[in-house]
């Protein structure tokens, strides 16, 4: 069975419905990773339509090329670079954004990938393996103030402090080098946890979201969305957990009404600010039968934002 057929695609028609695919329109799937939603799109596009995917992970873009499309492009990037990509592509305007955040489950069933404390595995966690530094790398040198803040912010770890410097007191010892040995460290270090977790959970999460710069390439790519879609194009988004979504929705938020930011100054309605974007339907999460098919989903959010024709460059 081949990878991507092995991995489920969460909200694949949900989030394929939302975009609302032209048959002439240009999208662009910002992760990629096995192509579910790619090849989804690609099989509601017209001829004249037309598919641009990015992803920071080699094997993700060894999937991507496979697919022998004239309409499909695939670009070996991060999604922070959409907009100066999509020029090099002589894109300026696009129908629809789809963001699939998060790791993708072959990235993390594959040991060698350094994702999952499931299995013993070189303590790698970078999505894009050709460039920056390891987890490994990173914990040998990074000192105990700083590891703390990280495990506290993007992992919400209350035993923060317990974590890092158990972490700094075993690297003493010898190289934090694969994915058991810090998992041990951290399961003795963490006192108690939530009945189902895994000690080691939330500080997995946060050194990977560090590592790859998850939230800052979200927090980047985001604005750059609103400012390529088309007037009627739609941006979807799936997060996957609480730090992601919280950022896209005061994001969409935050553009949907402009004016909640200037509730006491002396201005007519027609010289607010005019939303650039328009909310639609409620955040969706997974079926309760797409969960039992596949537990990963659980977590899963989706929302979905209109462009409207306001803020539009002359």
């Amino acid at each position: 069975m081949s990878e991507h057929a092995q991995h489920a695609t969460v909200l694949l028609k949900e989030a394929v419905d939302a975009l609302r695919v032209k048959p002439e329109g240009i999208y662009v799937d910002a992760t990629f990773g096995r192509g579910g939603h790619s090849r989804e799109i690609l099989r509601r596009l017209g001829p004249q339509g037309r598919l641009i995917a990015f992803d920071r992970d080699p094997q993700a873009i060894e999937v991507a090329r496979m697919i022998v499309d004239p309409r499909f492009t695939v670009l070996h990037a991060g999604f922070s670079q959409l907009k100066d990509r999509l020029r090099h592509e002589q894109v300026d305007k696009v129908d629809g954004v789809l963001l699939d955040l998060g790791v993708s489950s072959p990235q993390l069933d594959d040991a060698a990938r350094g994702f999952s404390f499931r299995m013993d595995g070189p303590l790698d966690m970078r999505m894009d393996t050709t460039r920056g530094r390891t987890a490994a790398d990173w914990l040998a040198e990074v000192d105990q103030r700083e590891l703390t803040e990280v495990i506290a912010d993007y992992g919400e770890e209350r035993f923060a402090k317990q974590v890092a410097r158990a972490i700094v007191a075993a690297r003493a010892r010898g190289p934090i080098d694969s994915t058991r040995k810090l998992a041990a460290i951290v399961a003795e270090a963490v006192p108690t946890r939530e009945p189902g977790q895994d000690p080691a959970t939330r500080t997995f999460q946060a050194i990977r979201i560090f590592i790859n710069q998850e939230l800052e390439e979200l927090s980047l790519v985001l604005p750059q969305c609103v400012e390529l879609l088309a007037p009627g194009g739609r941006l979807v988004v799936i997060s996957f957990h609480s730090l992601e979504d919280r950022i896209v929705k005061r994001f969409l938020k935050r553009e949907a009404r402009p004016d909640a930011l200037l509730p006491k100054l002396p201005l007519r309605a027609d010289q607010l600010p005019k939303p650039r974007l328009a909310l639609v339907g409620k955040p969706m999460r997974p079926s309760a039968q797409e969960i039992d098919a596949n537990p990963r989903a659980r977590s899963a959010v989706m929302r979905v934002a209109e462009r409207t024709p306001w803020g539009l460059a002359a």
